[in-house]
């Protein structure tokens, strides 16, 4: 079953609360993703997965966010079955820097902070998607 769309401005608003904590406190979205309530960065974390699927629709990568959503997207061969042969996975904090631009696709795979399986497992034609 299909998770409930996340509202623009819902999502929008958890996005930016947690960029005013970083630059409140002076650090990176990253680091202040790690310092927010569990909902406030799960909105977050979901709003942005939804717009990726809604930018790069269709089911070849899947992209997941332990413990707080996983998306496919990408067109191409569609999986049905079993692990996807496209997979990206990060953290929360990861997945927000990456999805705001304060993160390179690049450098978050040089630091090993994403792990990605296939051939069409990369998004840095995609991001930033916030």
């Amino acid at each position: 079953m299909a998770r409930a769309r996340i509202d623009g401005e819902i999502g929008r608003a958890a996005i930016a609360a947690i960029a005013a904590i970083g630059a409140h406190n002076d650090v990176d979205i990253a680091e202040a993703a790690a310092s927010v309530d569990r909902t406030t960065l799960a909105l977050a974390v979901r709003y942005s997965l939804q717009l990726l699927a809604e930018q790069a629709p269709g089911a070849t990568v899947e992209v997941r966010v332990p413990p707080y959503a996983a998306v496919q997207c990408v067109e191409g061969p569609k999986h049905t079955r079993g692990t996807p042969p496209n997979v990206i996975e990060t953290d929360a904090s990861t997945w927000l820097a990456l999805a705001t631009g304060a993160l390179s696709w690049g450098d978050a795979r040089a630091a090993g902070r994403v792990q990605a399986s296939g051939q069409r497992a990369d998004l840095s034609g995609l991001l930033p998607i916030v």
